[in-house]
């Protein structure tokens, strides 16, 4: 699984996140909208989940490479 990870090229995943992590750019992203839910409790509905975990994906995803990326030094 982490070598998986280590595969990722750091500048896919950073356009992953800068372009579905953040669509749709207005009125405001979809990741931060769902994670205003998250916080208040209202994040209920399946599309409302599916849509916190498709725009969060590429977010988990450069983190754990960064910290990887780190560990490794």
């Amino acid at each position: 699984m982490l070598s998986l990870l280590d595969n990722i090229p750091l500048s896919l995943a950073i356009v992953a996140c800068l372009t579905l992590g953040l669509a749709p750019f207005t009125p405001e992203p979809h990741l931060w909208e769902k994670l205003k839910m998250l916080a208040g409790g209202t994040l209920r509905r399946p599309v409302d989940i599916f849509d916190l975990f498709l725009h969060g994906t590429p977010w988990i995803i450069l983190a754990a490479k960064l910290a990887r990326m780190a560990l490794a030094k």
